[in-house]
């Protein structure tokens, strides 16, 4: 009877712990988190970059010699300004002249053999108008040798003008105005003109320079031919400068993602030089079909790009790429609407559903 009652006692005791952990419990429901959103707007962004640019002389070239010789003269050193047509220096090489001597006395030679057999030709024509005074064979044959000295005497004049042309490699004049900005022969250097190792002479034109400089192609495809752009050179701190583009690669670079483009300088003052570093400023309209959203709204993760739509409560990532930007604002495109809500704040921790 005793352990009867102690097992009653158990089972009230226990039903009474059951009951009171009943009591304590409370349901939770999750929260609903309430995100800032942010309206998809159609419109181009204005922006202003900044991009390394190299200048360049607008032509260059490295002079190396035609001919085998020695260096005679050297008229020019580095820093000369010269003109087109100026003469640089001079070289000489004997065995070039006394071929050209012997080339224009073969000339003079065959020319004459071939005025003689003119002559004759013609006083046997004469001749054969009369009837039997000149055997036809003797006529043809006559002939024939005047045309052979004829085509000897060609060929004779052509060999004595190609000496004179190579005579005239020994003269090395400027192609274009510009500048000497390296000379690496002497009086007395033997030069070969199979040696391709080091120019004699290497001329620039710095009057006219050439800025080279790599855009991204989000902001290429806004700019134009005759756009003014401005830069600045480490050398004139703070010293604005312009030039306009004048050529464009029309070709994106598969590793840059980026359009060469080359800007024209006009240097008449010699400031500048080929070689120096610019900062290039470019102003970028944007585009004026793309749609733009809050910076904050666009993720960027290891394997994609995308913002967070939100519509009918429901939130969706969707990819898209983007353009101009500026600290606040940027370009995407992608599947979306103006008008269309985005959350303004997004992150990688954000999930998709309601």
């Amino acid at each position: 009877m005793k352990q009867y009652i102690i097992a009653i006692s158990i089972i009230l005791l226990l039903a009474s712990c059951s009951s009171d952990k009943k009591e304590n419990v409370v349901e939770t429901k999750p929260a609903t988190v309430n995100y800032q959103l942010a309206t998809v707007e159609k419109g181009g962004v204005a922006t202003v970059i900044k991009l390394p640019g190299q200048l360049a002389a607008y032509q260059e070239v490295s002079i190396f010699p035609k001919v085998n010789g020695y260096v005679k003269n050297v008229l020019v050193d580095i820093g000369s300004k010269v003109s087109q047509g100026n003469l640089l220096m001079t070289l000489e090489a004997p065995e070039l002249e006394e071929a050209a001597l012997q080339a224009k006395e073969r000339f003079a030679r065959s020319r004459a053999d071939f005025a003689i057999d003119k002559e004759r030709f013609l006083r046997l024509e004469e001749a054969a108008q009369t009837a039997g005074a000149v055997s036809p064979l003797d006529l043809s044959t006559i002939k024939a040798k005047m045309v052979a000295d004829s085509a000897l005497c060609n060929a004779e004049k052509a060999n004595w003008q190609m000496q004179q042309t190579m005579l005239g490699y020994l003269r090395v004049t400027a192609p274009f105005t510009g500048v000497i900005t390296e000379r690496n022969v002497h009086p007395g250097a033997l030069v070969s003109a199979t040696a391709k190792d080091k120019p004699m002479l290497e001329l620039k034109q710095v009057a006219h320079l050439r800025l080279q400089v790599d855009i991204p192609e989000a902001i290429a495809a806004n700019l134009k031919d005759k756009d003014t752009v401005s830069f600045y050179v480490s050398a004139f701190p703070g010293k604005k400068m312009t030039g306009f583009i004048s050529r464009k690669a029309d070709n994106i670079s598969a590793e840059f993602r980026s359009e060469k483009m080359e800007i024209d300088v006009m240097n008449e003052n010699g400031l500048l030089s080929p070689g120096m570093f610019a900062d290039v400023i470019l102003k970028s309209k944007g585009n004026v079909d793309a749609l733009f959203v809050p910076k904050s709204a666009v993720v960027t993760s290891t394997e994609r790009k995308y913002v967070m739509l939100v519509k009918d409560g429901k939130r969706t990532k969707v990819d898209v790429s983007t353009g101009n930007e500026t600290s606040s604002k940027i370009e995407i495109y992608g599947n979306l609407q103006a008008g269309d809500q985005v959350i303004a704040s997004a992150n990688d921790e954000i999930k998709e559903g309601k």
